[in-house]
């Protein structure tokens, strides 16, 4: 069974950077689009970032506004995302999930991701 596992999370300072990291196991995500939500204390999870596939090797990278200017999503083989996060906030603090939905589907809809990690925790103290 595909398997999404994810690591990189911890505890940051307000202002520090962190790497999220997903890779995939046991099936290829090649046309797929890979990316991350996140869930934050008592909050609905939801939408980071996506890299979302073009033609073979090339995807492009979609955020939400909150973190557009701060964080950076990468897909670096098919198989594989980043999530660079800088300047981080305490509003970031989450647990993060990443996620694959296939081709075609609205990667901007929790329900359109088939496949998910176990989720990694970011904090950020303040």
């Amino acid at each position: 069974q595909a398997q999404l596992v994810e690591s990189g999370g911890g505890l940051v300072q307000a202002g520090g950077s962190l790497r999220l990291s997903c890779a995939a196991s046991e099936r290829t995500f090649s046309t797929y689009s890979m990316g991350w939500f996140r869930q934050a204390p008592g909050k609905e999870r939801e939408f980071v970032a996506t890299t979302n596939w073009k033609r073979p090797s090339m995807y492009d990278a979609s955020y939400t506004d909150s973190v557009k200017a701060r964080f950076l999503i990468s897909r670096d083989n098919a198989d594989r995302v980043t999530l660079q996060m800088n300047g981080l906030k305490s509003e970031d603090t989450a647990v993060y999930y990443c996620a694959a939905a296939q081709y075609g589907s609205d990667w901007r809809l929790e329900s359109s991701y088939t496949y998910w990690g176990q989720g990694t925790q970011v904090t950020v103290s303040s």
